[in-house]
C-alpha cells in the first residue's frame, strides 16, 4: 500500500469491449434470398395465402429454415414488398444511367417494372401489413424519387408530355400487371408488354389529346390515411 492506503501494483480492471452481433453466414443469406424470391413468385401466381411449405419447397429449403428467417406471414410479406420496391428502384436508376435518350429510359423502366409484377402483389398490402413501417416508407420514397427523376428528365427534354406524373406511370404498370378476377395470373403475360407500348405511345410528346383532371401522385395511390 502507498501512503494514501491504496494498493500499488494491482492490475487495472479489464474493460470489456462491446460484443458485436455476429454477421449472418453466407449460406444463411443465400437461403433468405431464395425464400424471398420463391415467395414473390408464388404470391404472384397463387396469392398471399400460399402455404409456407410450398414456398419452402420452391426455395429448396426446409420448413424450419423458412420459419427461422420468417416466423410469420406478415414478416415474409413485408420482406417481399421491400425487395420489390428496392429492385424496381434499381431498375429506374439503371435506366436513367444507361439510356442517353430520356424517353427511352422511361420506356425501359416501365417494361422492367412490369416484369416485377407489382400489380399482382397489391393484394398482399392489406390486413395486418404495416404500411407505415420505416423500411417500407424509405423504399417508397426512394422509388418515387427515382421515377420522378426519370419523368422530369424526359419532360425537360421535350420528349414526354408535361401533364403526367409518377402516379400515372405506376397506376398503369399496376393495372396492366394485376390479374383479372378468375383468370390465371400468368396467362396475361403475353399481352402486358404489348399494351404497355400502347400506353407509352400516349406518353410521348407532343401530346395528341388533353387529359382530364390532374396528374396522379403516389399519395393518390396510397389513399387517405386512417388512424
Amino acid at each position: 500500500m502507498d501512503a494514501a492506503g491504496t494498493e500499488t501494483g494491482a492490475a487495472a480492471p479489464a474493460v470489456l469491449a462491446p460484443r458485436r452481433a455476429p454477421r449472418p453466414r453466407a449460406d444463411a443469406l443465400r437461403n433468405r434470398e431464395r425464400i424471398v424470391s420463391a415467395a414473390r413468385e408464388m404470391f404472384v401466381q397463387f396469392g398471399p395465402e400460399v402455404p409456407f411449405d410450398e414456398i419452402a419447397r420452391r426455395a429448396g429449403v426446409g420448413n424450419a429454415t423458412l420459419y427461422r428467417h420468417f416466423p410469420d406471414r406478415p414478416s415474409l410479406v413485408h420482406e417481399v414488398v421491400v425487395a420489390v420496391l428496392s429492385r424496381t428502384c434499381d431498375r429506374a436508376m439503371g435506366a436513367a444511367a444507361e439510356e442517353a435518350d430520356t424517353f427511352a429510359a422511361v420506356r425501359r423502366f416501365v417494361h422492367a417494372a412490369a416484369d416485377e409484377r407489382t400489380g399482382a402483389l397489391c393484394p398482399m398490402i392489406s390486413g395486418s401489413f404495416d404500411e407505415e413501417h420505416p423500411e417500407l416508407i424509405e423504399g417508397r420514397d426512394r422509388l418515387e424519387a427515382a421515377v420522378a427523376a426519370l419523368i422530369e428528365r424526359a419532360q425537360s427534354a421535350g420528349r414526354m408530355r408535361a401533364d403526367v406524373g409518377v402516379g400515372d406511370l405506376m397506376i398503369a404498370i399496376s393495372q396492366l400487371t394485376r390479374p383479372l378476377p378468375g383468370s390465371a395470373c400468368l396467362s396475361n403475360d403475353t399481352f402486358v408488354h404489348r399494351h404497355l407500348e400502347l400506353f407509352l405511345d400516349g406518353l410521348e410528346a407532343p401530346a395528341r389529346s388533353e387529359l382530364p383532371g390532374r396528374a396522379a401522385t403516389l399519395e393518390d395511390l396510397r389513399g387517405p390515411k386512417t388512424h
